[in-house]
């Protein structure tokens, strides 16, 4: 199962802040908008995603379809197939996936309560 990009997704109570304080370990601002209420801080191949006021406690996200630059893969595995995949081996959704070929994302934890996004922002990859 290839899940795509790794990165955190952070949220933050100060956006301006957050955005200072990771500058000063070497991270610059990669995507995102502050306007838009989050960033995405890049440090070589470690991304960070600083979010405002969009979601409850932090996450894992992983974004299937994409490289470490945030660039559209020719060919990966679809996030829906996925989220089958993981349906099929127990795992509960908190939020499925839309059906279609659509970008879409699913979330779901783990074990311990450790909340996972899968966020595909390209659409399905042809056959």
């Amino acid at each position: 199962m290839e899940l795509g990009t790794f990165s955190v997704s952070l949220s933050v109570k100060d956006l301006g802040k957050s955005k200072a304080f990771y500058e000063t370990l070497g991270f610059t601002q990669f995507g995102g908008e502050v306007d838009h209420g989050y960033v995405i801080m890049q440090n070589g191949a470690h991304l960070i995603g600083l979010f405002h006021n969009m979601f409850e406690g932090n996450m894992l996200t992983f974004n299937p379809g994409w490289d470490q630059s945030a660039q559209a893969l020719d060919s990966f595995e679809d996030v829906r197939d996925i989220e089958a995949k993981l349906k099929e081996a127990g795992v509960q959704m908190t939020t499925a996936c839309v059906a279609g070929q659509a970008p879409t994302h699913c979330i779901f934890t783990d074990p311990d309560g450790n909340v996972i996004m899968l966020d595909q922002h390209v659409p399905r990859p042809k056959a």
